[in-house]
């Protein structure tokens, strides 16, 4: 019975996402066909005032003036941030003895429970292989290769599988207005 409650109430759940890459936004289009999706920048968004109950905004900055004026009184806002081992492995091959090395999101939660009621929040952290394919997508999804060379880069590329860790911070916040 649960199975079904659960199933029926995510059917009823109308997704909406937006990145600013457009090939982000393809990838996802092709992936998760039964959403609204749309190339937009989450500092100006192309929504009406107060028309969501939840913004879920995973490892990417926010503006949470915008997050305001888009949640309804009492949405919710679920932010995922790295915690310091995130791609501890890709980082220490990059980075070696520099201060990219190191992650802290410490000014991210400060200012996030500023601007919201705060809730909760919960670790999640594993390790997972990837294969050469999948190396190759990290490398080219994440922000830390592009403070690096060309000859870095290919120096991790070369690896058929690599462990790499996965150390994420979910926050949860409250809108009260």
């Amino acid at each position: 019975m649960s199975k079904i409650i659960r199933s029926n109430f995510f059917k009823s759940v109308l997704g909406v996402g937006i990145d600013i890459s457009k090939e982000g936004i393809m990838v996802a289009s092709k992936n998760y066909s039964d959403k609204i999706w749309a190339v937009a920048d989450l500092a100006n968004t192309p929504f009406k005032f107060k028309q969501f109950d939840v913004i879920l905004n995973i490892l990417s900055p926010s503006n949470y003036a915008e997050f305001d004026r888009l949640l309804k009184p009492n949405g919710i806002v679920i932010k995922i941030v790295p915690q310091n081992s995130y791609l501890k492995e890709l980082r220490e091959h990059l980075f070696q003895k520099n201060e990219k090395q190191f992650y802290s999101n410490a000014e991210t939660m400060e200012r996030f429970k500023k601007s919201f009621q705060f809730v909760e929040c919960s670790r999640l952290s594993y390790t997972m292989n990837l294969n050469k394919s999948s190396i190759e997508w990290l490398v080219q999804m994440t922000p830390l290769t592009w403070s690096t060379t060309e000859e870095q880069i290919k120096s991790f590329l070369i690896k058929d599988s690599a462990q790499i860790t996965v150390d994420l911070d979910i926050l949860i916040g409250k809108n009260t207005i």
